[in-house]
């Protein structure tokens, strides 16, 4: 285990959408370049298939905040309830700790 583990914190966006399309996927692509610019930021993970789910990390909560609050995040918020979300759920946790596995290929 790195003895030099910061905790961090996870944003969790689960959503089932509606049937429209219209403008999704750039929207989130956008969203997800927005994202990494931001101070703050760690990185990202999303999977979809019947649900989607979207993770993004944190150094803190206040960088959390004010993603948030950016007025394009915002935009892309309420088109979201508007046109592309059945429901959603947000999640905000802390990360006390994490390990991981990779198969080396020879």
């Amino acid at each position: 285990m790195n003895k030099e583990f910061k905790p961090y914190y996870a944003v969790i966006f689960t959503s089932k959408k509606t049937e429209v399309e219209d403008g999704y996927a750039e929207m989130a692509e956008s969203m997800v370049t927005l994202a990494k610019n931001q101070e703050g930021f760690l990185g990202v993970e999303s999977a979809r298939n019947e649900m989607g789910i979207t993770i993004s990390y944190w150094e803190n909560l206040d960088a959390i905040a004010k993603w948030k609050a950016h007025a394009e995040h915002q935009l892309a918020q309420r088109k979201g309830i508007k046109k592309w979300y059945a429901w959603y759920k947000v999640r905000i946790c802390k990360v006390e700790r994490e390990y991981s596995f990779e198969k080396l290929t020879i």
